[in-house]
Parts: structure tokens; sequence; C-alpha cells
């Protein structure tokens, strides 16, 4: 817990909000962004004792008086204050230390990996809290962990899904169980090199033990190399290996403990990235007792998660789905294996300088690109290099507009952005919700 410290909070987003309230209880904080749209917020905040400050010469109000700076896990590593508090070795970490540091004695299942590591989450928290167990949803999830300090109590259960930019600046975070979906090259602008990146999300192993255990993905070969040499007792699950592995398919069915779970056909939502989502989050439910009953009643009801391949709605033989949370290139891979049939692939974001081109082996069904935003422009040339048909617009309702006047009764109407949201929306759930309002607009 932190008593009687002076605290620099970088950035009011929802974890900087949430933790500058929590921390404002017995310590002196202040809170600074380039910009806040709410003055109720800001009000709020001062109320709690909070010193607010909006302004973009943040190095101007930041000295070496500070105990702790807690940077929204968004903040780049090279930003001036982050250099500034390096300099003078005050510690930087970001609100999920801060919440778990203020934890009762309490069970914590970290989630983390490349793709896939929301809806695990979900999973999880939906068998625990299905089981009756005392069960919080907290973390990267939207959730922030300091919201919901004080309905935790002794011997609760805490879920969290903890992202990559999370993990640079935990410090005493410790997962009783951890889960490492899988890797790929993902935020490499924000990291520099892949080999940085996964050293990073090593970092949710950093201080378990033997009595930790650790959940992983035999399928995934880099995470196989990547994680020889932690402490905790692994478990693995996967599509491929069979019965080496604690958890496997085989023909059809999810087979852990020698036992059969339930078929695929009991499963609603589809897919293989989903049947490895699903088996990692049995394999945590399965630590804490939790029925082969209430697994099957979960999946029979879990529709997946928003922003995820989610169903917007069916127009005239065209069904929509609703990607927005793919802001890489393999989370749109992932996307374009769950169909069959025809596609029309709407693509576009901010500009990381990412290649285009892993998709090219995955676009067999897509009739048509339609690009929009920042990346428009090499979308394009993407597309045209490889012969297929692309439409350029300026902005998502333009495009979804374009995707609709080009598809045919039975195609399938994809929105897996490959990009992330910032160059016209602040975040990739705005961004999915406007393209499920534009949807529900079209005659």
């Amino acid at each position: 817990m932190f008593k009687n410290k002076k605290i620099f909070v970088l950035g009011m987003g929802k974890s900087g909000c949430a933790v500058a309230r929590l921390l404002a209880k017995d310590n002196h904080v202040l809170i600074t962004d380039v910009k806040c749209d709410s003055l109720d917020l800001i009000k709020e905040l001062e109320a709690l004792g909070v010193n607010v400050i909006i302004t973009k010469n943040q190095e101007e109000i930041f000295d070496d008086s500070y105990d702790y700076v807690v940077k929204n896990p968004g903040v780049r590593l090279d930003h001036p204050i982050v250099l500034k508090a390096q300099k003078y070795h005050i510690p930087i970490i970001t609100e999920l230390e801060v919440g778990y540091r203020y934890l009762p004695e309490v069970k914590v299942v970290g989630i983390t990996g490349s793709n896939g590591k929301t809806t695990t989450t979900m999973i999880t928290y939906e068998f625990l809290k299905s089981a009756g167990l005392p069960v919080h949803l907290a973390g990267n999830i939207g959730f922030p962990l300091c919201d919901q300090i004080d309905d935790i109590h002794k011997g609760d259960i805490i879920v969290t899904e903890v992202s990559s930019h999370q993990l640079v600046n935990l410090d005493k975070f410790k997962a009783d169980i951890a889960v490492l979906t899988n890797l790929y090259q993902v935020h490499l602008d924000f990291f520099g090199t892949y080999e940085k990146y996964k050293l990073n999300k090593m970092h949710i192993f950093d201080n378990q033990d033997n009595n930790s255990i650790a959940i992983l993905n035999k399928d995934d070969q880099e995470v196989m190399d990547m994680t020889m040499g932690i402490k905790a007792n692994k478990k693995y699950f996967s599509a491929q290996a069979q019965d080496k592995a604690d958890i496997y398919i085989k023909d059809g069915n999810f087979i852990y403990d020698g036992d059969t779970i339930l078929n695929v056909s009991d499963i609603r939502v589809k897919g293989m990235h989903n049947y490895e989502n699903i088996m990692a989050a049995i394999l945590v439910a399965k630590e804490f007792d939790v029925s082969n009953l209430v697994i099957k009643e979960v999946l029979n009801n879990f529709a997946g998660v928003e922003h995820r391949i989610e169903f917007a709605g069916k127009l005239n033989g065209r069904e929509f789905y609703n990607d927005s949370k793919a802001t890489n290139v393999d989370s749109t891979i992932t996307a374009l294996k769950s169909f069959d049939n025809e596609v029309v692939l709407i693509l576009g974001g901010l500009d990381r300088g990412h290649s285009f081109e892993p998709l090219l082996p995955y676009l067999k069904n897509v009739k048509h690109i339609v690009c929009y935003g920042e990346t428009k422009k090499r979308i394009a040339e993407f597309a045209s290099k490889h012969n297929i048909d692309v439409t350029v617009t300026d902005d998502l309702e333009e495009a979804v507009h374009a995707a609709y006047n080009i598809s045919l009764e039975g195609d399938t109407i994809l929105f897996s952005p490959a990009c992330a949201s910032w160059d016209q929306y602040k975040d990739f759930e705005q961004r999915g919700c406007d393209f499920k309002k534009i949807v529900s607009t079209l005659v």
C-alpha cells in the first residue's frame, strides 16, 4: 500500500483516473494529460484532493520530488517524463501494480498473450462466476483493478487481463496462475523489436515460484522456447499434441484428465482460435474444481466478446461482423480463418508502418478490400500489387457503405482493420461501436 507519498500520474484514461481515486485517500496525487474533454471528471478528482493539470508541457510540472510515477500503459517508453523519472531514479509503475499492492490475501489469475487474452479472460471469469466462486474481473479488459479494491475480500479470486504495456512496469505483481495464450509479432512500434516484445511478455512469470501455475500453448513453439526456464508448474493446452497436453482436442472432443468434457458442437463460438482460448480457460477452472456441467453450460451460452468477430447484423442476405479489436495483422488472420464464404474485408486505421503481406495466404475468400484512414494508401498498394480488387475511402462510414454496395447476397462484410484505431478514434471500442451504429442505419 501507499501512504503519505507524492505521486505523479501520467495520463487520464480509465486506469489513470482509477489509480488517482485510490491513491488520493492517503497520498499527495497529481494527475496530468494533454487534454481532457470532461469537466465533470476533473471536478470529481479535484473534490478527492487530486491536483489535476491539463498541459502539453508536462515536463515543466515534473521534478525529482516525486516518490512514484504511475503511467498510463500506452504512454511510450521514450516519453520525456519516463526518461526524466529514470534519470531521477523514481520508480515507474502502472495502475495494475498499484492495485495489486492494495489487495488482501487473494488468488490472482493473470492472462496475457498476443491474441485471445480478452476472450480467455472472459470465459475464465464466466466459469468461476457460474460455479458460485467469489471472483472479480479486472485489468486491461476495461475494469481497472484500483476501482474494485473496496469490494475485494480475503479469499476472493481476481481474473485479470494483462497487456504487454502493463507488463513493462510491474514489480511486485504476482499471478498465482499465469496464462500465456500465444506469441505473435505485435506492438513493435512500442517495443522496437520482436525479441524485446517476447522478453517483456515473460514478466508475467517473474514473481512465480514452484507453488504457482503457468498455463501454456503447447502448439506455439515460441511460447515453449521462451518459458523453458520459468519456475512455475506448467500445464499445457493443445489442438495438435493430443495426449501430450493436459487438455487437448480429439475427434472433436475436449479431453481433460482422460475425460471428455464436451464436444465442439456444444460450443456457441466457433473457430480453432476460440477452442484454444477455451482450453486455456478450462485449465484455470479446473484449478478451482469447476465441474464439467458448469463448463458446458457456460460454453453453450457464451456468444463471444464484443468487438472480437462479433456478429453485427444481417441485411439483404449479407452478414456483418465487427472485429474492431483486430489492431494487428495476426488478429485479422484469425478472423479470416473463421469464414469460408466470400468476404468483403474492411481494413484501415493508424499507420504503424507494419506490413500487410502476412495477410496474403488468408485472402482466398476475400473478393474485395475496402480501406480507409491513415493506412489507406499502403493497403491499396498492397491489394493492387496482388491483383485484389480494392476501394479507397476516407472514413469508416464511407467504407461500410462501399462494402455493402460491393457485396452480394450470401457475402460476409468483415470489419477487421489490422490497425490501431487512434487515427480517427480514441480506442477500438469506440471504433467498433461506430461500425455497429453505421450498420444499423443502412437502408
